[in-house]
């Protein structure tokens, strides 16, 4: 199964848990479901990665707009995302990657899964290239950053998802039109596992590893609109700050995290419900579990299907979301081609069952400091020590001579205390 399959991709597999008529049977059901198309078991031999940026007309300032949608069709031609253009083919780029669009203009590449790390940056690295391409011909720039300190929060797409998104965030406070319009992250996929054992081992490890890897390549101290207060990863802060029943799940009580992950999802409540008109609203503080149950046949009028459960799994967003591979979603946007060490580490860290219970005893001690990791970085001593750990583990453990030299790099860039900076790995500055 390719690391980067959805749900949907499973389903057309023939892997069914509902009713002929789509509907589900039971909860029990649901959360088989929910197993299957999560989790999907095979050998752990690919890898992926997402790509975002901040864009803007021109140079980033506070006075400077950001591009129309309409002007991101134009430039992107075939490659264009369904979201703002329906009747563009949407075909990938030539390395492989598709491109989307985020809510505040942000853009993404979404990989095509190889198998190995190497790969995965060289063809990453050729439609990066051509993504600037594209985009400078209408005089649309991209810029390396993981948090938009220079402008207000400003939705550009009009989609009913992000309306309703938005206006499900705004309760909380200011940090969800934060989140969705002046953040940008680097995520790395992997394959889920071959067996429930190795599946278990794969998943503690990423979340054992999450806040010495988010404070070794935090590098967004800075955010517009952000609440006073210093930090090292003001996109991270702004994720904490977040719905909490959909970004924070209790994963320290799973002793399965298959069966974990689906009692936790069917618990976050509604972020939307697909319809024919434009308001996808919600009952407030609803769940899908509510939904499921038959609590919202007055309010909804239906009972859920298979495709209303596979969009729900997209609006939850824990730190690492399972969408059938595993998605690494703690790391912000690096400078220039800084990405690529994350991609080397999570490939040489997962790359045995060994290296995995070594990198998950390393990280035990700071498994559960997401706050501290966030807020302080690396000047806390404990994420410090456990950062250039895992990152000399993952020096031993890399597949080539270049992956060792950005990795051993990193790893000493960490004990001296310091945050990415551009020029460090980079053979080209996408900016």
């Amino acid at each position: 199964m390719a690391v980067t399959a959805s749900p949907t991709d499973v389903l057309r597999n023939g892997l069914t848990e509902t009713e002929p008529g789509g509907e589900f049977s039971s909860r029990a059901a649901a959360e088989a479901y929910i197993g299957k198309v999560c989790f999907k078991q095979g050998p752990p031999l690919l890898i992926g990665a997402e790509l975002e940026w901040l864009t803007a007309q021109g140079e980033l300032s506070a006075t400077n707009s950001r591009p129309d949608p309409r002007v991101f069709a134009d430039a992107l031609g075939p490659y264009a995302p369904r979201s703002i253009s329906p009747d563009s083919p949407a075909v990938p780029l030539p390395g492989g990657s598709r491109v989307t669009l985020e809510p505040g203009g942000q853009i993404e590449l979404s990989s095509a899964p190889f198998g190995t790390a190497a790969e995965l940056c060289e063809r990453l690295r050729s439609d990066t290239t051509r993504l600037r391409e594209l985009l400078e011909s209408r005089d649309i720039r991209t810029f390396s950053a993981a948090a938009d300190a220079s402008r207000r929060p400003l939705r550009v797409l009009t989609l009913p998802r992000y309306r309703a998104m938005e206006r499900s965030f705004a309760g909380i406070g200011p940090f969800g039109a934060l989140m969705m319009c002046n953040t940008a992250a680097t995520q790395v996929s992997v394959d889920a596992g071959a067996n429930p054992a190795e599946i278990a081992a794969r998943w503690r490890v990423l979340y054992a590893m999450g806040p010495a890897l988010l404070a070794a390549f935090a590098c967004s101290p800075d955010l517009h609109s952000a609440p006073p207060g210093a930090w090292a990863s003001q996109r991270m802060r702004a994720w904490q700050r977040l719905d909490q029943l959909r970004t924070r799940p209790p994963v320290h009580d799973w002793a399965d995290p298959v069966a974990g992950y689906a009692r936790w999802a069917l618990d976050v409540p509604l972020l939307c419900v697909r319809c024919d008109g434009d308001d996808w609203t919600a009952p407030a503080g609803a769940t899908f579990a509510d939904w499921l149950c038959g609590a919202l046949d007055e309010e909804i009028g239906r009972r859920p299907s298979r495709a209303d459960l596979d969009y729900h799994l997209t609006t939850v967003f824990p730190p690492v979301r399972a969408s059938g591979h595993l998605e690494v979603r703690y790391l912000d946007a690096q400078p220039g081609d800084g990405w690529t060490v994350p991609v080397y580490a999570f490939e040489a860290l997962l790359s045995s069952p060994e290296t995995v219970a070594e990198a998950t005893g390393l990280a035990e001690s700071t498994a559960n400091l997401w706050s501290e990791a966030a807020r302080c970085g690396l000047a806390d001593p404990e994420l410090r020590a456990t950062a250039v750990a895992l990152l000399e583990l993952a020096t031993a453990h890399a597949a080539t001579g270049e992956a060792a030299k950005q990795l051993g790099a990193a790893a000493e860039r960490c004990r001296s205390g310091l945050p990415p900076a551009v020029g460090e790995y980079e053979s080209g500055v996408l900016s």
